[in-house]
């Protein structure tokens, strides 16, 4: 029997910031702007980070669930 041993983590995409269409608003609010941005590519590197850990979290446990798969039919076919 396979007992889970990790738990897959969940890898959020960061929200695009808004920018205004008006330029007004956009003179208004550029400290904002710049610190969604600034949170924007922050957030991002974060999410890279964790899809590259899944993919070879993932990578790994497909490894061992193949070799139990394996073992399995070994059985089965006896």
């Amino acid at each position: 029997m396979l007992l889970p041993t990790v738990t897959n983590a969940i890898c959020l995409a960061p929200i695009r910031p808004y920018v205004p269409s008006d330029p007004v608003a956009e003179a208004a609010y550029a400290d904002l702007i710049k610190a969604d941005f600034e949170t924007y590519f922050r957030e991002a590197q974060a999410y890279f980070r964790c899809v590259d850990e899944e993919r070879a979290r993932t990578f790994v446990e497909a490894g061992a669930v193949s070799e139990s798969y394996a073992k399995f039919l070994r059985e089965v076919n006896r």
